[in-house]
Order: structure tokens, then sequence, then C-alpha cells
């Protein structure tokens, strides 16, 4: 359950643990980490809308 944990901080489904580091190299690897993770997610509605919704309409 950890990972999910993780994706909703990153999100910001979730408010940020407390007892974790808090320096600038950690600020960047979690906004490295969100952009990724959004860029994964848009990906994966591209290919569900190429591989549902457009045979629909051809």
């Amino acid at each position: 359950m950890g990972i999910f944990k993780q994706i909703a901080e990153y999100l910001y489904l979730k408010k940020p643990d407390a007892s974790r580091p808090n320096t600038q190299w950690v600020k960047y690897m979690h906004g490295i980490n969100r952009i990724s993770l959004l860029l994964f997610l848009v990906a994966m509605l591209i290919i569900v809308f190429r591989l549902v919704i457009r045979p629909l309409f051809s």
C-alpha cells in the first residue's frame, strides 16, 4: 500500500508525510516524479482513446 500513498501524495490527493526529509533535492525528485506520473497517465488516456474510441467512429 505504500506505493499508492506515494502516488496520492504526488497527485495532491493526500497530505505529505511530515516525517519525510524536506531537502531541496527531495523536492526536485518529487517534482520530476509528479511530471513523469502525469505524462504516463496522459499517455494511457491517449492509448485508450486510440484503441477503444477511435474504431467506433471509423
